[in-house]
């Protein structure tokens, strides 16, 4: 095993070089290690659904480091998070803001949009 003081002992002999690339690789794996941790943030959240029609509830998972929703890929913005069904089709769209989630279906009469709540937790 490779120890920092064998390391700056020989790093010496190359003019600090192996020194200095040693401390170079061990910060860039600690700083791609705490890349996806961002303060503030959780990396997953979990919404509530709910239709207040029929008060039906299901949840909606967002992954904010892989930018998806539900697996689905998702743009996400400060202001919304929208993504595509492709199993079903439709297009989702939650404003982050205030948990409005917007369902849009195209279909040969012209297509339907419906109005549903989140909230996460």
């Amino acid at each position: 095993m490779t120890t920092l003081s064998k390391l700056s002992r020989e790093g010496a002999a190359y003019g600090g070089f192996a020194l200095t690339l040693a401390l170079a690789v061990a910060t860039l794996a600690a700083s791609i290690g705490a890349a996806g941790a961002q303060p503030g943030r959780q990396s997953k959240v979990d919404f509530q659904c709910t239709n207040p029609k029929s008060g039906t509830t299901w949840g909606v998972n967002v992954d904010y480091d892989r930018s998806t929703a539900n697996s689905f890929p998702a743009e996400i913005t400060n202001s919304q998070i929208a993504w595509h069904d492709t199993s079903h089709g439709g297009y989702y769209y939650l404003d982050r803001v205030s948990g409005a989630l917007t369902f849009k279906n195209a279909t040969t009469t012209g297509g339907y949009t419906l109005h549903h709540t989140c909230s996460a937790g």
